[in-house]
């Protein structure tokens, strides 16, 4: 049985890991979680799993008075709760499901223990991958991604070989601002953008898809997780987010993950450390799959995936600076404090600015994080 920490218990995809956990009871045991700011669910987790140990929460009233309520938990707040549950539970399995850059460093606590990561948090891979990578090169720990489109290329790619891939195409919806003419977009506001077609999500990854900066984050993770190189990794628009992603083979063929649009399936996938049983769709064209609209990927209309790329091509300190600016710019939209295409136009600005520093330690990631935010913070 693998005990758990869960990073994220309160998200979208950590509901859906409980799911998973409480599904599978002879598999998994929550042992320690992380709620956030949401504290009244902290109970009710509780209620369900009686081998939790340690909780963390922001707020540290409600962690003071958790900890005289449930004696022989453990209860962490503050800047450095997250490391220091991260360090101090007694775990097999990190799911970490955090939103922001707040995932990255218990995801290196996590692989430094030798424990095995199920990451979603796209921000840990785009602001530490060097650091992530080096620590599985050096043998610490196992990493199996949740989202959604890199469980369909390690599927797709695990019934191929690595010399028969001509290319990795990743899926886009297009998020709910899709079909707005360009000139239309500065009039969207943030209740427009999360009101996304196809998939139900929070709401920093829903204004991500609106903006398409989320397939910017989804290439700079294939890259670090698959080993392929930019020009081997391609952006296709799909408007029923049935296909995940899909592999093109060097005889023009296509290895396709196909299924409705819902995480519990990827973030099973992880879970089990990819050991269940999965089909993959071969088929010669897209024109097979009748259900399906596919379109070009327009740059012009995606600026955000474009720097993304443009930063991947530059160095980690170029990805750390798109992270942080964009979490800054992406929080102000959705405070109605600028609008849409401000977004893109903040976090251009912040990487342009940050120098290229191609192999930064943990804390110079940090201190380029703060810089860049700072300046984020000041743009209007």
């Amino acid at each position: 049985m693998r005990k758990v920490l869960l990073l994220g218990a309160s998200g979208s995809i950590g509901r859906q890991s409980l799911d998973i956990i409480e599904q599978y009871v002879d598999k998994f045991s929550l042992v320690a979680f992380s709620v956030g700011k949401r504290s009244e669910i902290i109970p009710k987790i509780l209620r369900k799993h009686k081998d939790v140990k340690h909780v963390y929460l922001i707020d540290q009233k409600k962690a003071d008075e958790y900890s005289k309520e449930y004696k022989g938990i453990n209860f962490y707040s503050g800047e450095d709760g997250l490391s220091e549950i991260a360090n101090n539970a007694d775990y097999d399995m990190c799911v970490d499901a955090l939103v922001g850059f707040a995932g990255l460093e218990p995801a290196l606590i996590a692989l430094e223990r030798n424990k095995i990561l199920c990451l979603a948090n796209k921000e840990a891979l785009v602001s530490g991958g060097t650091l992530i990578n080096k620590l599985l090169e050096e043998g610490k720990g196992k990493l199996y991604p949740i989202d959604s489109e890199h469980v369909a290329l390690a599927k797709c790619l695990s019934k191929c070989r690595a010399e028969d891939v001509n290319k990795l195409i990743i899926t886009a919806s297009g998020g709910a601002l899709r079909n707005v003419p360009l000139d239309k977009l500065n009039d969207q506001k943030a209740s427009d953008a999360l009101k996304h077609p196809t998939w139900k999500m929070g709401d920093k990854i829903t204004i991500d898809c609106a903006t398409m900066m989320n397939k910017g984050f989804e290439i700079i993770e294939a890259y670090y997780l698959y080993h392929f190189p930019l020009s081997k990794i391609e952006v296709i628009m799909h408007d029923e987010s049935l296909v995940h992603s899909m592999v093109e083979l060097k005889d023009g063929s296509l290895l396709v993950d196909y299924g409705k649009p819902d995480m519990h399936g990827p973030i099973a996938y992880a879970m089990f450390e990819a050991n269940i049983d999965f089909e993959v769709k071969h088929i010669k064209s897209l024109d097979e799959l009748k259900d399906c609209h596919f379109h070009k990927y327009d740059s012009k209309r995606y600026p955000c995936t474009e720097l993304a790329k443009k930063c991947l091509s530059l160095g980690a300190s170029k990805m750390i600076a798109l992270n942080a600016a964009n979490e800054v710019a992406v929080n102000k939209y959705l405070k109605n404090e600028i609008k849409f295409l401000d977004i893109a136009r903040i976090v251009e600005e912040v990487v342009e600015n940050q120098k290229i520093l191609t192999n930064p330690s943990l804390n110079e990631i940090k201190e380029i994080d703060k810089v860049s935010r700072k300046a984020a913070e000041s743009c209007r």
